[in-house]
């Protein structure tokens, strides 16, 4: 297992790509993701990696902008069998908000909700 990235939701990408820009970070790809009506935008910092997420409609990400602002979104960790992580969490009776994988920008993705675990929305990654 290893932290594969951090997830921030931003009000503007521009704006906020001007700051990893000045840090001499590795601005990767940008990618829309439909069903969750958000664009992402690849920060690589050496080894690290950020997310930077911000809405184009309606979604699960503009709602999190519209209640707690513009910050860390979410924490993800790979994993070698998502299915059976997901399965070791229910059990231990954690709440998982995505019951099933499903496809993620590299893989497939589940999130586990942040009741149980402190109030940090973790994201559960297998490539």
């Amino acid at each position: 297992m290893r932290i594969d990235h951090i997830g921030i939701v931003v009000r503007d990408l521009d704006s906020a790509i001007r700051f990893y820009r000045m840090i001499g970070a590795e601005i990767g790809e940008r990618t829309r993701l439909e069903e969750q009506g958000a664009d992402i935008q690849v920060i690589i910092l050496g080894t690290a990696r950020i997310e930077l997420l911000t809405p184009f409609k309606e979604g699960p990400i503009s709602r999190f902008l519209e209640k707690h602002g513009e910050g860390m979104h979410h924490i993800c960790i790979e994993v070698e069998d998502i299915e059976e992580m997901i399965e070791r969490l229910k059990a231990g009776g954690f709440k998982m908000v995505d019951e099933e994988p499903r496809p993620g920008l590299e893989g497939l993705i589940a999130f586990i909700h942040p009741k149980l675990t402190h109030h940090v929305l973790y994201e559960l990654k297998e490539r």
